[in-house]
């Protein structure tokens, strides 16, 4: 025999149909606790588990002190890189969205040992990191942080106009005549949003974030940016 399904999963089953059919569009406002709980004339424990499998699952996401709103499409990205790395903005246009970016700070920071290796300076050099909120569609979905070496990047940090709303990639090659072509090594783990992350990418504290670290060497085999980026979980699906 077999087992009945629990409420909040035919709750799961039926919000699905209803997203996958248009009901509800992307970027919409699902309705409160309580009207879900008048609709489906059941507890606020049952909605909630609801809810947070369809979170889970991608298909939901929370916004702090604005309620839950259906997700936005996904950005397709690929772990390993060989020849073939896509930028940010070309990433968001081949999925038909729109890449932005807004500029944190640029700044001369004193280089960590392992940009010091990557990099092959000199003990107790300097480095430019940039950080920036990227965006698609409007939307903010990974704050990004890469790290150049000083002296050929310097002109760097009077660039803050010129990488708003900018491809960095693009900007590099016409700037530098240089752009990123393959990776040394990538790493991509799940981390919790802090309170400053989640702030800039409009999450919920403690939400999960992909964390992306990666090593992109030029055209010439030659080390060109560190990128350590946190991606919000719900809008990106990575493949090798």
């Amino acid at each position: 025999m077999s087992k009945k399904k629990p409420l909040y999963s035919a709750i799961v089953d039926d919000l699905q149909k209803r997203i996958a059919e248009g009901e509800y569009q992307p970027g919409e406002n699902l309705p409160t606790e309580s009207e879900l709980c008048e609709q489906y004339n059941v507890s606020r424990i049952t909605v909630r588990r609801a809810i947070e499998e369809l979170c889970t699952e991608g298909y939901l996401v929370k916004k702090q002190g604005k309620g839950t709103y259906v997700s936005q499409p996904k950005v397709m990205r690929k772990i390993a890189q060989n020849g073939d790395v896509m930028g940010f903005s070309e990433a968001c246009r081949a999925c038909g969205m729109e890449p932005g970016a807004q500029v944190i700070s640029i700044q001369r920071c004193p280089a960590r040992s392992d940009e010091v290796r990557f990099f092959s300076l000199q003990p107790h050099s300097d480095v430019i990191y940039l950080q920036r909120v990227r965006t698609a569609d409007g939307e903010p979905v990974m704050l990004e942080n890469n790290f150049f070496p000083y002296q050929p990047f310097r002109g760097l940090l009077d660039a803050y106009e010129a990488l708003q709303d900018a491809s960095l990639f693009d900007y590099l090659d016409a700037t530098y005549g240089r752009r990123p072509e393959s990776t040394t090594s990538c790493t991509l783990e799940i981390v919790r949003a802090s309170a400053e992350q989640a702030s800039y990418l409009d999450i919920i504290t403690g939400d999960p974030m992909f964390h992306m670290s990666a090593y992109f060497l030029d055209a010439e085999g030659q080390p060109l940016v560190i990128g350590r980026q946190y991606i919000v979980g719900s809008r990106f699906v990575f493949n090798i």
